[in-house]
């Protein structure tokens, strides 16, 4: 989460497409280790956008099985693509 970094958004996909595949490579790789609680807010300031925005990425992560949401609790990493390195 740095303010210094900014990224090149692809015009051709919607950006909670491309936070999804950011979040998800992050999980993969492990920067985002299982049991890891992602913070909505925190992903709104990293990526500068609305909170709708970084919940529709939350939703594929969700779909792809990638982390589980619990009200109170929050968005959790459950597991990685690659589950043994």
């Amino acid at each position: 989460m740095t303010g210094s970094e900014e990224i090149e958004w692809d015009a051709t996909l919607y950006k909670y497409e491309q936070i999804a595949q950011i979040l998800s490579e992050r999980i993969r790789t492990g920067v985002y280790p299982p049991q890891t609680v992602l913070s909505e807010v925190a992903l709104e300031q990293e990526f500068g956008v609305a909170r709708p925005t970084v919940r529709l990425a939350m939703k594929l992560l969700r779909e792809q099985g990638l982390i589980v949401t619990r009200r109170g609790k929050g968005s959790i990493v459950v597991r990685r693509d690659d589950a043994e390195a």
